[in-house]
């Protein structure tokens, strides 16, 4: 291996290194669940066989892995949804088996009866999980000598599924048990720098002047490329609210009364109705191409580099407003409202200055074959959500303490 190849290695090792050490890394949390999922499966997986000498004892580290979800209330929850799904399936296996014998057609039997209840919406995720267990069941049932002791197999996948399940929602609630309250922030910041991003480069172009189909076509592209982000995003929140509930961290402890995620909501739900107020700027934009003939019949007093301009100076401070918002930190949230307080009034001097501009050149805001009337639209839009963003979060900021802010 060369100097430079070993020097990008252990720069790589570094950096990864730098990586775990700070708490909101997706490295630090893939190790943690990692680790967490290594122990549970030990610690099932040596009373299952070390303690029961269990016939079957992979069923409880299976379980447990399963548990340790992202957070504690998935966890609680999804194991109960996961045990009720294997009882139901190891509960077919034993009224069918039991009845009718270990043939083909008891085994169809099983198979058709724990597909129809995997449906059921109660079992969510783990419906499918009924099948699974009655299909192990069977094969379990098949291999015993005698009723008893096919009536104590059933029974110990039952139990095993139980510990496992005890033992995976437990190592999740007693270690690191798993706080996603910033994702919410995440979430945001994600969709204000794609925001931001996106008209940091269209406002330059546009004060230049009219931009060609093409670089309008990547623009449009750009924009309704969002969805996935979105919901990425919205996932976030959901995440981050659903991480304090049953969380006996000492910190979820004491914000679960008083934390609230709604000013959040709403700024987040702000800045998805924002890309789609920029979708429809770049759509506008894009569809606006004369061709060379009506560009010779333009009368010469319609210049629009001015609205251009004065467009171009709008979206600008709209970048102005999103590259805070793209920094959003509850621990900072009091300073940041009040500079977003001050962009967003920036923001609507430039849009007024828009206005005036059309005024001026008397641009036709109703012609529905020139891009104005939209442009204009938006940008009062773009303005009214920017100002409203602003409030909601300079009225979190002024609860109080820090215990009152949204997380």
């Amino acid at each position: 291996m060369s100097d430079t190849a070993a020097r990008e290695k252990w720069e790589r090792v570094a950096d990864w290194g730098r990586r775990l050490r700070r708490p909101e890394s997706s490295a630090r949390r893939s190790l943690l669940l990692i680790l967490k999922s290594a122990l549970a499966a030990t610690v099932s997986w040596f009373l299952s066989y070390e303690l029961m000498n269990a016939t079957s004892p992979a069923f409880a580290p299976f379980s447990a892995v399963l548990m340790v979800q992202v957070t504690v209330y998935q966890s609680v929850v999804q194991s109960l949804r996961y045990v009720g799904a294997v009882a139901a399936g190891v509960a077919v296996q034993a009224v069918l088996g039991l009845s009718a014998g270990p043939d083909l057609v008891t085994f169809a039997l099983v198979a058709l009866v724990a597909l129809v209840i995997s449906r059921w919406r109660l079992l969510g995720a783990q419906g499918s999980q009924v099948a699974t267990a009655a299909f192990f069941a069977f094969a379990t049932y098949t291999g015993a000598s005698s009723d008893t002791d096919q009536v104590k197999e059933l029974g110990q996948i039952v139990l095993l599924v139980l510990i496992g399940s005890a033992v995976g929602v437990g190592v999740n609630v007693l270690i690191a048990p798993p706080l996603r309250y910033r994702s919410a922030e995440w979430g945001i910041r994600a969709l204000a720098q794609e925001i931001h991003d996106l008209l940091d480069t269209m406002a330059p172009e546009l004060g230049e002047g009219a931009p060609d189909a093409g670089t309008t076509q990547g623009w449009r592209d750009r924009a309704d490329r969002t969805g996935t982000l979105i919901s990425q995003s919205r996932e976030g929140l959901r995440t981050a609210r659903e991480s304090l509930r049953l969380n006996p961290h000492p910190w979820a402890r004491r914000r679960r009364g008083t934390l609230t995620f709604e000013a959040y909501d709403r700024t987040m739900e702000a800045l998805v109705r924002m890309i789609s107020q920029v979708t429809a700027i770049t759509r506008s934009l894009d569809l606006q191409h004369p061709d060379e003939k009506q560009e010779e019949e333009s009368s010469p007093d319609r210049d629009y580099a001015p609205f251009l301009r004065a467009y171009a100076t709008f979206l600008s401070s709209v970048v102005d407003f999103t590259e805070i918002l793209a920094t959003l930190d509850e621990d900072h949230l009091r300073d940041q409202a009040g500079r977003m307080d001050e962009a967003a009034d920036g923001l609507e001097r430039c849009r007024r200055e828009v206005v005036r501009t059309t005024e001026d050149r008397g641009l036709s805001l109703t012609d529905p074959t020139e891009p104005y009337g939209v442009l204009v639209v938006e940008a009062t839009r773009l303005s009214e959500e920017c100002r409203y963003t602003a409030d909601v979060l300079g009225n979190s900021a002024g609860n109080g303490s820090s215990g009152s802010r949204t997380a």
